[in-house]
């Protein structure tokens, strides 16, 4: 069953477990995510970068939701650069749409994301959009308390765009790190007191068990994995080829295909989320 993503993190924040939001690629990863989520018996968030084919994924999507229509599932644009980016996602028919104005200033951030909000909410698409910036891993020791989420910016911030959900910026690096990942609990609690709709974590990738859970127990509903999962399935793939003397590409694809299913439902149950769907 396709929701919007307000309608599966609304529930998760209600009853405080997370629920880790995929990248997905192509057919196959779409697949993987949609059998991770039957068998645990989770919600599914799909995440898709802009600069993918949107088109292909969503039809794949859909397909996956008609397959299994058990499955209560979201396909949301991530980090959505533009409004016609925006507008071209939901015209195929994704469900939640993530617009990223966080180089902006402050003022110039909220008008360009309410006037998506405005759109996306008048056809029932709910937005999720990023206060403060979180940076790439590569550059984390030099950057990494630059661009924190503003605690004081939060609430005017959610009041006067509109969104459904906030991707806070509290330590966390896209990719994988240089340095050692320290998230500000502190700030993140601070956040979660005030703030009245769910929050997102992105750069979940390599920043540890230990902290994504205590971030999920602190406030955190929707955690990004993106790096993890690449490269779960990079080592299924390389794994196969290791033992294989005469190795087939569909057995490749599918052992590949099979570390990233299984990285996902680790997530799925390190933030709460099975048996929730």
């Amino acid at each position: 069953m396709f929701v919007s993503m307000d309608k599966i993190l609304n529930k998760a924040a209600a009853e405080e477990y997370g629920v880790v939001a995929p990248n997905v690629y192509n057919l196959e990863t779409v697949g993987a995510g949609f059998k991770a989520a039957i068998e645990l018996k989770s919600p599914l968030i799909m995440d898709v970068y802009d600069a993918l084919d949107l088109e292909l994924i969503a039809e794949a999507a859909k397909f996956f939701s008609k397959r299994y229509p058990e499955v209560t599932a979201a396909l949301n644009l991530d980090h959505g650069k533009s409004y016609e980016v925006a507008v071209k996602a939901i015209r195929y028919g994704f469900t939640s749409v993530m617009v990223d104005r966080s180089s902006l200033a402050f003022e110039d951030n909220i008008k360009q994301v309410r006037e998506i909000v405005k759109m996306a909410h008048a056809i029932g698409v709910s937005v999720e959009s990023e206060l403060g910036h979180v940076g790439q891993g590569i550059t984390y020791d030099n950057d990494r308390d630059n661009g924190l989420t503003k605690v004081s910016e939060a609430v005017e911030y959610i009041n006067k765009t509109g969104v459904d959900c906030l991707a806070v910026a509290v330590g966390t690096a896209h990719g994988r790190y240089v340095g050692t990942p320290h998230l500000d609990f502190e700030r993140l609690a601070e956040l979660k007191a005030i703030c009245k709709v769910p929050l997102v974590l992105h750069g979940g990738s390599s920043s540890g068990d230990e902290n994504l859970k205590k971030a999920v127990e602190t406030g955190i509903t929707k955690v990004n994995i993106g790096t993890d999962l690449k490269t779960a399935g990079a080592l299924g793939a390389k794994e196969y080829l290791e033992r294989t003397e005469f190795p087939s590409l569909i057995e490749m694809i599918d052992c590949g295909v099979e570390g990233y299913k299984e990285k996902i439902k680790h997530y799925m149950v390190l933030f709460g989320c099975n048996n929730r769907g």
